[in-house]
């Protein structure tokens, strides 16, 4: 489990692909120190195993669904990612609830920054994405994005918004981030539950909407 609170950008070491696969080695840095062989570490916001660790590198096995899922098959080395680290039982609880486990994918469709006098620099970014995974946002609500937890600030027929404070940009790759980009979504599990709860009790020809939750009080 992760929180979406990014505790480093690394940086990719290497990236090799064999038969459907692919072995990723990232340079952790400082979260090498508090990780070992086994540890679930979070890769733009896709859960991923400690295969190997050699000083700060660490490689991960990666499987042709994920690479399937995600957008981890389109990294190259020097490749910046948001890197999390498991949260811990006793650690402290920010962000929202994230898996790690990759709904799909979405495209920066635009991307408005804005530095208002004596303040950092704040971003609104646009994202288009599909049906499927709009049904499962809310607004006001939360996503990760590359791994980031993020609030929903709107939506529509084709995608959602979202708004960037200053800090989330600094310690993170959406600083670095473009139009026509593609990102890894994973939506808030608990609209998840609410929504299949909802489409079992429904009748099945009446579709379960964005719309449907807000008349329902979602």
């Amino acid at each position: 489990m992760f929180t979406g609170l990014i505790e480093a950008v690394c940086t990719v070491e290497s990236v090799c692909q064999n038969s459907g696969a692919m072995r990723l080695t990232i340079d952790l840095a400082a979260l090498a120190g508090g990780s070992k062989v086994g540890d679930s570490i979070a890769i733009n916001g896709v859960c991923l195993t400690i295969a190997e660790l050699n000083r700060t590198l660490a490689g991960f096995d990666v499987s042709g669904e994920t690479l399937t899922k995600s957008t981890l098959g389109k990294l190259k080395p020097k490749s910046y990612v948001n890197a999390e680290r498991a949260v811990m039982a006793d650690g402290r609880f920010g962000g929202h609830f994230v898996q790690g486990h990759i709904d799909g994918k979405a495209a920066i469709k635009s991307i408005t920054k804005q530095a208002p006098k004596g303040q950092g620099q704040f971003a609104n970014m646009e994202f288009t994405a599909s049906a499927e995974l709009l049904d499962q946002m809310v607004v006001k609500g939360s996503v990760a994005v590359n791994g980031v937890s993020l609030t929903i600030a709107d939506i529509n027929k084709s995608g959602f918004g979202i708004a960037i404070i200053p800090k989330t940009l600094e310690q993170t790759t959406l600083a670095r981030a473009k139009i026509g980009d593609t990102v890894n979504i994973e939506t808030d599990i608990i609209v998840k539950a609410v929504k299949k709860q909802l489409d079992n009790l429904l009748p099945r020809e009446q579709k379960l909407t964005v719309e449907k939750l807000k008349e329902l009080g979602f």
